[in-house]
């Protein structure tokens, strides 16, 4: 592992600890070089399916654009990272579940925005509006009125 510091190319293992779940490692590293210590983690990388896209295009899963894209949603929003990552893992794990190697990108969308309705109304009309691509303000309002008739019916 490289030096985030000093960029040496040798770094030892002080420490390994499960982290979360026990779907993680953490590992608290030293550098041989300049003697600074940082953290790693480790995750098994198990998921290997790929995502057909609306225009035909495939791409392996990458954790990191949806937790990006939930990230973004969430922004200013009463969600917390630990939130965050609880919906990538979610998400993760209905993959791994599925015994499809190709899945459509509109399962992982319409995943992410029935989390996201249930945990922050914002962030998932934000979602959403990407998502569904709307497009006029009078559809994006439709959606709003919808989350708002939902949320009045559950309030009764």
């Amino acid at each position: 592992m490289y030096c985030p510091f000093c960029h040496a190319p040798d770094s030892k293992v002080i420490d390994s600890r499960l982290a979360r779940d026990g779907d993680l490692i953490r590992r608290r590293r030293g550098c041989d070089a300049c003697g600074r210590r940082f953290t790693t983690y480790e995750r098994v990388e198990e998921i290997e399916a790929v995502i057909v896209k609306k225009d035909g295009r495939r791409e392996p899963f990458d954790r990191q654009k949806l937790h990006r894209s939930i990230h973004t949603a969430c922004q200013k929003c009463q969600v917390s990272e630990a939130q965050i990552d609880q919906v990538v893992k979610e998400i993760e794990d209905a993959l791994t579940e599925l015994s499809e190697r190709e899945v459509p990108s509109q399962w992982i969308g319409e995943k992410v925005m029935t989390t996201l309705r249930g945990l922050n109304e914002v962030a998932y009309v934000r979602f959403a509006s990407v998502y569904r691509s709307f497009k006029d303000a009078n559809a994006f309002l439709d959606e709003i009125k919808q989350v708002l008739g939902l949320q009045r019916e559950s309030n009764h």
